[in-house]
C-alpha cells in the first residue's frame, strides 16, 4: 500500500549499514522510561505513577504492527498508566517490572520463533545494554546515557518521549518499503 517514490527522504541521516539491518527486523522492542517517555517520574498525591506519552510515537508503533513487525516492551518498571497506554496501542508483548530483561527477550524470541538478529531494541540506560548487545539492531535516543549511545547502531535525533520512537518506527518502515500511506489508526 506504499509507494516510496512519492515519499520524501527521511529528514535525518541513517547509515546505509543500519538501513540494511533495519530491513531484516521482524521484532521491535522498546524500553519505556527515557524512550517512550522523557524519563521523568511523576507521582500523584496517592502515590500513583503518572506518565506522559507522545502521540506520534504511538502512531508509529501501530504502523509497525500493521506492517507485520511485532512490537513489544521490556521495562524494569510497571505502572497502571503504562499498562493502559500499551493496551490502548494493542501491544500484546508486555514485559513490565522485569529485572532480567535478557530472560524476557529470550522468552519472546522462542515464543515467536525468531532469532536475535531479527530483533531491534531501543534503550536509553545501561540496564538495556545486555538485551541491546544480543539484537541485530541497537537504537538509542538523543537523551540516552552516553555509554548506551556509544554501543547503539543509531541514535535518534529526538529525545525519548519527544518523537524518538517514531523516528525508529519510520526508519524501520522506510527500510522495509512498508510505509503505510492513507492508513489511519487512533494514536
Amino acid at each position: 500500500m506504499s509507494n516510496l517514490e512519492t515519499l520524501p527522504e527521511l529528514p535525518w541521516q541513517v547509515p546505509a549499514e543500519v538501513l540494511k539491518k533495519a530491513a531484516q527486523i521482524k521484532l521491535a522492542l522498546f524500553d519505556v522510561d527515557g524512550v517512550l517517555t522523557d524519563g521523568s517520574l511523576h507521582y500523584g498525591s496517592d502515590g500513583e505513577e503518572l506518565k506522559t506519552f507522545n502521540a506520534l510515537d504511538g502512531h508509529g508503533l501501530k504502523m509497525l504492527g500493521a506492517a507485520g513487525v511485532t512490537v513489544g516492551v521490556i521495562s524494569a518498571r510497571k505502572s497502571k498508566a503504562l499498562e493502559r497506554r500499551l493496551t490502548d496501542l494493542g501491544i500484546a508483548h508486555q514485559y513490565l517490572g522485569v529485572s532480567d530483561k535478557v530472560s524476557a527477550f529470550d522468552t519472546l524470541l522462542n515464543q515467536l520463533g525468531l532469532d536475535a538478529g531479527q530483533a531491534a531494541f531501543t534503550g536509553d540506560d545501561v540496564i538495556d545494554l545486555p538485551v541491546m548487545q544480543q539484537c541485530g539492531l541497537k537504537f538509542s535516543v538523543q537523551n540516552g546515557h552516553f555509554i548506551v549511545k556509544h554501543f547503539a547502531d543509531w541514535v535518534t535525533p529526538q529525545a525519548g518521549g519527544a518523537g524518538a520512537v517514531r523516528a525508529v518506527c519510520d526508519t524501520l518502515l522506510y527500510s522495509q518499503g512498508e510505509y503505510p500511506l492513507g492508513r489511519h489508526t487512533q494514536q
